[in-house]
């Protein structure tokens, strides 16, 4: 499963990169500021929470013999991959189609970022290695 997060996190930090360069390049003469605002925050919410599962992908091997860090770690994997299509994934089309229903669907990205955040604390928490972290 760490090769899976670590590949989704090299996606996810390239799509960054790459939508990134098309807001501050390519949307300057589509759309207003104020949406390239809204844009440019999902990239930035899709660029650390990318990172986000490098941390994964590198604790896996840490707490491979420790079913509970590792339910918690898949927990965490997944939630960050649901907040990156629900909260930046909304943004992104709000930004470009005005959509006023994509506003209710960005929150619960929100929510998957937090809920992951709290099973990756979770897992190193439970985690019975002797290393620090």
């Amino acid at each position: 499963m760490n090769r899976t997060w670590l590949m989704l996190g090299c996606v996810g930090a390239f799509l960054s990169v790459l939508l990134g360069a098309f807001a501050a390049h390519g949307l300057k003469k589509l759309i207003s500021i104020d949406m390239i605002n809204i844009f440019s925050t999902g990239v930035d919410y899709q660029f650390y929470h990318s990172f986000a599962l490098f941390i994964c992908a590198i604790y896996a091997k840490e707490c491979q013999q420790q079913p509970k860090a590792q339910r918690f770690l898949a927990l965490a994997a997944r939630f960050f991959i649901m907040g990156i299509m629900l909260f930046s994934g909304s943004l992104y089309l709000y930004a470009l189609t005005a959509q006023k229903w994509l506003g209710p669907i960005t929150p619960l990205g929100g929510v998957c970022f937090l809920l992951a955040w709290v099973c990756l604390g979770i897992c190193f928490w439970s985690s019975q290695s002797k290393r620090e972290i």
